[in-house]
Parts: C-alpha cells; sequence; structure tokens
C-alpha cells in the first residue's frame, strides 16, 4: 500500500484524540506481548515446556558405583515345566486309566501327533498314563539335557513302572491365568527309561514303584534367556546402555573370528544377559560377578579401589565380596588376588583362589585342591572351579582328589572330571546299554558310587570286593542270581523269566564288573543294577561300601575360627550352586 493509498484522519477530528487513540493502541499491543500471548499464539508456550520435560527426560540419571546397586537379576530361578505322557514296555503292571483330565490331555496331543487307535493303545495292561515333571535351569541351551521326574496319578491305575520306557513327552511351563490353564510353548521334550524309587530307596512302601526319574532324559528345546531388570530410578536407555557396555568390556567371547559381549540393552528397563563359557558350570556365580562390575568406565580410581579391596580381602567379613569384586576387574586385580593366596587363613585363601579360578589362571589350581581336600564347606565350590579350568593341571588336581578317604570327595571328583570334555575320554567308562560302567584306580578304601543325578552311572573305587552270593538273589522283572553249581565260590548264574518270552540266562564271575554286566546281557536295566546292589548289600554278599549318589553338598555351613574371643565360633553358609 502507497502513502498516498493509506487513510487520511477525519478533518474534523481534534488533533488531542487522534494521539489519545494511537497511545492506546500502542498499549494495548504491549499487553498482549507481556500477558496475552497465550491467546495470541495458544501453542508456542507448550511446545516450550514439552521442550523442557524432554530435556529432562533425555538426562540420564547418574549411574551407581557397581551395577548390583542398580540393577535386579531376572531368570535365576529353575522355571518348572511339566506334561503328560504314556509309558509302554511293562510287564503286566500297568493298566487302562480312569477318565479325567490327564487322560483327556493325552488322548489330545497323541491325536495331534496322528497316534492310531489312541484309546485302543491306552488299554492295554503294558502300558500306562504318567505326569512328567522338569526342571530348567538358568541360562540352559538349546539342546541341553535335564533330569526329568515320572508320577502315576491314582487315576492311572498303574502297579509298578519299573522296566517302563517313556514315550516322547512335550512338556510346557504352565500357569493359572484368570481361572484359566494356559500353556507355554514346548520347552523340552522328554524320553526313556524310567528309575523307580523302589529300585534306590530301603523301604518296602509299594507308593514308591509308582514314581520315577530319567536321569538326563530331557531335551531342552528353547535357550532360557537371563537379565537385568534396572530399578526404577535407574530405567534410562542411556544407563541402560552404559551398564551392557561395561559387561561387555569385562566379559566377552570370540564367536569365530568375531568379538562378542554377552550383554545386550534390549530396553530401557531391561538387560539381557548371554552365558559366559568360563561360567556355563556355575551361572549363578556369573550373574554375581557381573553385578559387582563397576559401570563407570575411567581408570583414574582403578588403584585407590585395588587397595582398598585389598583391604577387605583380609578381613574373613568381607572377604567373600571382595574376591567376588576382583574377579569382575579382571585381570587387573590378579596381582591383588595372587597376594591373597598368601593368607595363613584358609577361608581367605579360598575366595582368592577361587576368583582366580574363574580367571583362568593356574595358580588356583593348588590352593583350589587343598580347599576341596580339607574344608568341607568349601569342597563343592572348589571342585565346579576347577572343572572349568582349561589346563590338564586342574584334571591332575582332580584325579589326586580320586584318592581321598571321604567318599564325596572322590565322587564329586570323579563327577567333575567327567563333566569336562576333555575328562570324559581319560575315564574310560564302559557302555552297557542305558548305563556307564566306571572303573577308577583309588587309594581310598573300596566303595561303590551309583548316581541319581545327569547319567545312569556305577563307579566302582578301588578294588572292590567280589559279591558273594550264597544262596540266591532275587530281583524285579524276573532275574535271579545264585552261585554257579560247577564253581560255586568263583561263579555266578543269572537268570531272566518273562511270560511270553523265552528264559534268558548267563553266567559270570562274582565280580562286581562282571555281575553288573551280566544283569544287563539278560535285559536288565539301571534300576534292575541298583537294586541288585542294594539287596547285595542289605544281606550281606556286598562288603565294601554302597553309595548312592554321594555328591559333595553345594550348600553349606563354615564355621570360622573364634578371633575375637566369642563363646562359640561364627557361622557363615557357604552357596556357590548349580541350581
Amino acid at each position: 500500500m502507497s502513502v498516498n493509498s493509506m487513510p487520511h484522519p477525519n478533518p474534523h477530528t481534534p488533533p488531542y484524540r487522534i494521539f489519545s487513540r494511537s497511545l492506546l493502541a500502542m498499549l494495548g499491543f504491549a499487553v498482549l506481548l507481556s500477558g496475552g500471548c497465550n491467546s495470541l499464539f495458544p501453542g508456542r508456550f507448550e511446545e516450550a515446556e514439552n521442550e523442557a520435560k524432554l530435556r529432562d527426560l533425555m538426562r540420564a540419571p547418574e549411574p551407581p558405583d557397581l551395577i548390583r546397586d542398580g540393577t535386579v537379576i531376572q531368570g535365576l530361578r529353575p522355571l518348572r515345566i511339566e506334561g503328560v505322557g504314556a509309558v509302554n514296555g511293562l510287564p503286566g503292571t500297568g493298566g487302562p486309566p480312569d477318565p479325567s483330565a490327564f487322560r483327556d490331555q493325552l488322548l489330545e496331543e497323541m491325536k495331534r501327533h496322528d497316534v492310531i487307535a489312541p484309546n485302543q493303545w491306552l488299554e492295554t495292561d503294558d502300558t500306562a498314563l504318567v505326569r512328567v515333571v522338569a526342571l530348567i535351569p538358568p541360562g540352559a541351551r538349546r539342546g541341553d539335557l535335564i533330569d526329568i521326574r515320572v508320577i502315576a496319578p491314582k487315576e492311572s491305575r498303574v502297579k509298578d513302572l519299573h522296566h517302563g520306557w517313556l514315550l516322547d513327552t512335550r512338556l510346557r511351563e504352565q500357569r493359572m491365568l484368570q481361572n484359566v490353564v494356559r500353556q507355554s510353548d514346548v520347552l523340552a521334550i522328554g524320553q526313556g527309561s524310567i528309575l523307580t524309587r523302589a529300585d534306590h530307596e530301603p523301604t518296602h512302601d509299594e507308593t514308591l514303584q509308582h514314581e520315577g526319574r530319567i536321569l538326563s532324559g530331557g531335551r531342552v528345546q528353547v535357550t532360557r534367556k537371563l537379565g537385568l531388570i534396572l530399578r526404577p530410578d535407574y530405567q534410562h536407555a542411556k544407563l541402560s546402555k552404559g551398564i551392557a557396555d561395561a559387561i561387555n568390556r569385562r566379559l566377552f567371547f570370540f564367536d569365530g573370528t568375531t568379538r562378542r559381549g554377552i550383554a545386550k540393552a534390549i530396553e530401557d528397563d531391561f538387560i539381557e544377559v548371554e552365558v559366559h563359557p568360563r561360567y556355563r558350570d556355575n551361572v549363578p556365580r556369573m550373574m554375581r560377578v557381573i553385578q559387582a562390575i563397576g559401570i563407570k568406565a575411567e581408570m583414574s580410581g582403578r588403584q585407590e579401589r585395588l587397595t582398598e579391596l585389598a583391604e577387605r580381602l583380609s578381613v574373613p567379613g568381607t572377604a567373600a565380596d571382595a574376591a567376588l569384586q576382583l574377579e569382575a576387574l579382571g585381570e587387573s586385580a590378579v596381582p591383588t588376588l595372587l597376594e591373597g593366596l598368601n593368607s595363613s587363613n584358609p577361608e581367605l585363601r579360598f575366595y582368592a583362589a577361587e576368583s582366580l579360578g574363574y580367571l583362568d589362571r593356574v595358580e588356583a589350581i593348588e590352593p583350589l585342591e587343598a580347599s576341596a581336600r580339607n574344608v568341607a564347606a568349601f569342597r563343592y565350590p572348589s571342585m565346579i572351579a576347577l572343572q572349568g579350568l582349561e589346563q590338564q593341571l586342574a584334571i591332575d588336581a582332580l584325579r589326586s582328589l580320586t584318592n581321598e578317604p571321604s567318599l564325596e570327595t572322590r565322587y564329586g571328583a570323579f563327577c567333575s572330571i567327567r563333566r569336562r570334555i576333555d575328562g570324559r575320554s581319560t575315564l574310560a567308562g564302559t557302555p552297557l546299554g542305558a548305563l556307564t560302567l566306571y572303573k577308577v584306580p583309588s587309594q581310598g578304601p573300596p566303595a561303590i558310587a551309583v548316581s541319581l543325578l545327569e547319567e545312569p552311572e556305577v563307579v566302582l573305587m578301588g578294588e572292590v570286593s567280589p559279591i558273594e552270593v550264597s544262596t540266591f538273589l532275587m530281583l524285579p522283572g524276573g532275574i535271579m542270581i545264585k552261585p554257579d553249581t560247577n564253581r560255586p565260590g568263583e561263579m555266578l548264574r543269572i537268570s531272566r523269566f518273562q511270560a511270553g518270552q523265552q528264559d534268558r540266562r548267563v553266567i559270570v564271575s562274582n565280580s562286581a564288573g562282571e555281575v553288573i554286566t551280566g544283569i544287563v546281557q539278560v535285559g536288565g536295566c539301571y534300576g534292575d543294577v541298583l537294586a541288585m546292589l542294594r539287596a547285595a548289600k542289605n544281606q550281606g554278599f556286598l562288603k565294601d561300601q554302597l553309595a548312592i549318589n554321594p555328591l559333595p553338598a553345594p550348600v553349606r555351613t563354615y564355621y570360622r575360627e573364634d578371633t575375637e574371643g566369642s563363646e562359640k565360633p561364627e557361622e557363615i553358609e557357604t552357596l556357590d550352586s548349580l541350581d
């Protein structure tokens, strides 16, 4: 608009009135700028307020000193799974199950997998319906083997599960949600020969024939995830990633040629954790070490922290936690832990040696062996630490422990050797059907150890005496053992009689290994072997010690020496369990 086109004031308007209108207009505009902008520009101040809130949200909270101060572990409890399965191969001791929810569930499962005439199949006396239960340990990988329990409910009408074989059974997690049972996807599949409680427990309770277990009978189908949940005050994407980075700086491995950390920040409040190969045998310890990692990456205060932890490592009340924090620091803490081995206190030496063992230091082997030998409370964790050490000297230390007088020390050391990838071949076990027979040279008292966990095995420790059957032994499944008429003091005749099948006989020497082999040759199972050993011991035919699963206890009380004049020694509970 040009100047000439602008409207001119009325020539009859007085000059003071023109001035007053202009002044009022200016004042009104100023009022709008100062206090009325919310009505004139309604979104501008709200946008500024939102930006301020966003800046507050983007500002990460100050991280705690250690990961455990800001997180909670998830997934460290065993996961219970269950299902309904079918058992066959019973020698007329099964039975048709009564109508029930279990039968309906089993029939539905059988139809889903195209089993022909499932109702007719369940009506025979050589089959049975059972409930199957298992626990998947934390950090379990797809393909791992787990033990499973088999229980015949009252609706199954089974008499004895001895000699039964569980057919493929799908196990799922089950939860009650809104009064309805919800099932997960298949988490494990179980099958195998059943070892009943009656085979190994010294009682005549008939209900023990309705329960059993299958060692390593379940195969995990889905890898279990571990994780860390950030506490509410620390839930932030930046801090979640910072914690994952701190874990990966300390715990990583090479996947082929690629270096890969074990932690991944999934959400602002959750970090997924993979099991590190070194801690495969002790997942709970790995999670405790992770929580003892410092979050900040700067090295300025590293020496001060090492000095402080060295002081705490020398005090019994703080030594265990100090050793964990030193283990979490990694290689930089090795000199401090080595210094801890010089302590005269067996408790302090053990804590330092255990952490050095998980850092793969050969210096840990000798003190760990001494702890396993001399201190019952440290026996289990010492063996687990030796079990994972890659050095050949670790196997030598475990072999040395098989010469100890304590049977739990000997058998525990044997199991640690067997669990090693390079250890099983050194034991030279003999496969006998579903079980394995081991002969372990030992300077300790002769003994026979049988397993109720992990694997069906019989271990002959040292020079076991012959099984001198003077009359006869009658075992479940129609197996009878009696002296051979031609050489009654040296040889035994093992026979098996089953209705509808040809009799089977074998003549063996009376050595424990030969008798066990003979039972398998006539068709006996692991349960028959255990029943034979228990019966021979009860009747005095077996002179040496027989032990059922004599493993060191994972949790024990350590009685700390009285250092301050108290009336009784201080008690602490050691916990370093795979369960």
